[in-house]
């Protein structure tokens, strides 16, 4: 990904989010789990480009960045003095919003 001075840094549980949903659409039908990934990458691009361009939803700051087609969200905090994106959480829109919000 270019373009964006941020780095990224992804919550263990996050990248488990993300493994898992696109093996749930994969195996519900070939081919979409790719089409996921390929919006995931889109939005994940938007995101490392304009951080702030989603305001932050919580006191803590964290904000949300919700996919076209799919029901999920990415749930990230910025760290605009390290250049830092923290990806908490992708989140389901169904599952229990404590999950979203993982330091």
């Amino acid at each position: 990904m270019s373009g964006h001075n941020f780095t990224l840094i992804f919550h263990p549980l996050a990248e488990a989010d993300y493994a898992d949903a696109y093996y749930w659409y994969e195996l519900k039908e070939p081919g979409l789990g790719e089409r996921f990934m390929s919006e995931f990458r889109q939005k994940l691009e938007k995101v490392l480009v304009s951080p702030e361009n989603y305001g932050p939803k919580t006191k803590k700051g964290y904000r949300e960045s919700r996919l076209k087609s799919f029901p999920y969200s990415i749930v990230y905090r910025v760290d605009i003095k390290k250049q830092v994106i923290y990806i908490s959480s992708i989140h389901h829109e169904s599952k229990h919003p404590n999950n979203k919000f993982r330091k």
